[in-house]
C-alpha cells in the first residue's frame, strides 16, 4: 500500500512552519494514541503514520529531501521515519506528549541531578514562639541524612583511590532502557547511579556509595519578622552526593505557635482588651503589654463602645530585613457585670431608672427602638 503524503497525514500546508507542524502532530498523536484507543489497530497505525510524518518534516534536511524526492528519498536506508521509537521522540516532539500524558517517568527531563549523583534535598520543620519570630532567634536542629564517608573521603573506594570498570548493567551508558507497553522508557542506571562505571575496590564502610547515614546538628539563624510558612534554604546541607558529587540542600519550614494574648496579621499586632462597663462609660487609662516585652498606656475616652479600636504606631511586628515595625491595634470589648452583690444591683437599678428618664445616655439604643416602633406602626401593628 502506497504511503500517504506526509503533509496530508498531518493536515498542514506544504509551507507550514515548525510551530504549525508541532501543533498538528500533538493533536493527532493525542487523538490516535494507543492507550486512548486500546485494541484499535487502525488508531495505532494512524499514530505510527503521523509520528513518521512528523519525524521527517520537523527535520530541515529530511524535509528538504522529502520535498524534492518524496518517499523515495528515504528508501534503501535513506533515513526515513518508520521507527516509532526513533527520532520522533526527540527535539520536543513526541517526548512533550509523553510527559503531558504520563508525567516525567524515569527522569527523562531534568534528570541531571540524578545522573550526576547529586545528593537529595531535605526538608524539615521548626516551630518557634511569636516572640522569637519578632526578635529573631538561633536554634539547633537534628537532621538525619547521608554525609560524606570519612574512610574514603567520599570517593567510594577503599583508601580513597578508586579503581573503576565499565558498569555491567548499562555497559557504560549510565542509563538503561525498558519496554513499558508501547513505549521505550529510559532511566538512570540503578547500579552505577548514572556514572557509567563501577568501583572495583569499594570502601568497606560505605560499600562504594561514598556516603553513610548519620545524624547531624545544624545551627539555623531565623531572622526577625519571619512569617508562618517561611522557608529557609541551607545550601549544601542536604544529603551528600554519590562518590564526591555535590550535596543537596536543606529546606527549613518555619511554624509559629499561637500566642495567648497577641494575634498577628502581617506586620501588625492585635490585642483584645476587655473593659468593665464602668471603665468604658467613664473613660480612663489602661496599660497593655507590647510584643517587645514593654508596656504601653492607652487613653480610653468617655463613652467608649465595644468594638472601638485604638492604634499604637510603631508598636507592632518587626518587618523582615528592615529596622521598621508595624502597628499595634488595641481592640476594646465591654464586659457586662456578673455575680452582682445586692448593693451593686440596687445601684444599677437606680441607674436604669434614671437612664429611662434621660434618653441621652444610650442614643444608639434609643434610635434603634424608635426605628422599630416606626416599622411596626407602618405595618399597622
Amino acid at each position: 500500500m502506497a504511503k500517504r503524503d506526509y503533509y496530508e497525514v498531518l493536515g498542514v500546508a506544504r509551507d507550514a512552519n515548525e510551530d504549525t507542524l508541532k501543533k498538528a502532530f500533538r493533536k493527532l498523536a493525542m487523538q490516535h494514541h494507543p492507550d486512548r484507543n486500546p485494541g484499535d489497530k487502525a488508531a495505532e497505525a494512524k499514530f505510527k503514520e503521523c509520528n513518521e510524518a512528523y519525524d521527517v518534516l520537523k527535520d530541515a534536511e529530511k524535509r528538504a529531501a522529502y520535498d524534492r524526492y518524496g518517499h523515495a528519498a528515504f528508501e534503501n536506508g535513506g533515513g526515513g521515519g518508520g521507527n516509532p521509537f526513533g527520532g520522533g521522540f526527540a527535539g520536543g516532539g513526541f517526548e512533550d506528549i509523553f510527559e503531558q500524558m504520563f508525567g516525567n517517568l524515569g527522569g527523562r527531563r531534568g534528570g541531571g541531578a540524578q545522573n550526576s549523583g547529586r545528593g537529595a534535598d531535605l526538608r524539615t520543620e521548626v516551630t518557634i514562639t511569636l516572640e522569637e519570630a519578632f526578635a529573631g532567634t538561633k536554634t539547633t536542629i537534628r537532621v538525619p541524612s547521608s554525609v560524606t564517608c570519612d574512610n574514603c573521603q567520599g570517593t567510594g573506594a577503599e583508601g580513597g583511590k578508586p579503581q573503576t570498570e565499565s558498569c555491567p548493567t548499562c555497559k557504560g551508558a549510565g542509563k538503561v532502557r525498558a519496554q513499558s507497553g508501547f513505549f521505550l522508557v529510559e532511566r538512570t542506571c540503578p547500579t552505577c547511579g548514572g556514572q557509567g562505571r563501577t568501583i572495583k575496590n569499594p570502601c568497606k564502610v560505605c560499600a562504594g556509595a561514598g556516603r553513610v547515614q548519620k545524624d547531624r546538628n545544624l545551627n539555623v539563624t531565623i531572622p526577625a519578622g519571619v512569617e508562618e510558612g517561611t522557608r529557609i534554604r541551607l545550601a549544601g546541607e542536604g544529603e551528600a552526593g554519590l562518590r564526591g558529587a555535590p550535596a543537596g540542600d536543606l529546606y527549613v519550614d518555619i511554624g509559629i505557635k499561637p500566642h495567648p494574648i497577641f494575634q498577628r496579621e502581617g506586620n501588625n499586632i492585635f490585642i483584645r482588651v476587655p473593659l468593665r462597663m464602668t471603665q468604658a462609660a467613664l473613660g480612663g487609662n489602661v496599660e497593655v503589654p507590647s510584643i517587645d516585652g514593654g508596656r504601653a498606656r492607652v487613653q480610653i475616652p468617655t463613652g467608649t463602645q465595644a468594638g472601638d479600636q485604638f492604634r499604637l504606631r510603631g508598636k507592632g511586628f518587626s518587618v523582615l530585613r528592615s529596622a521598621a515595625r508595624g502597628d499595634m491595634y488595641v481592640q476594646v470589648s465591654v464586659e457586662t457585670p456578673q455575680n452582682l452583690t445586692p448593693k451593686q444591683r440596687e445601684l444599677l437599678e437606680q441607674f436604669e431608672a434614671e437612664a429611662e428618664a434621660n434618653n441621652r445616655t444610650s442614643p444608639e439604643s434609643e434610635g434603634f427602638f424608635s426605628r422599630v416602633k416606626e416599622f411596626w406602626d407602618g405595618l399597622g401593628r
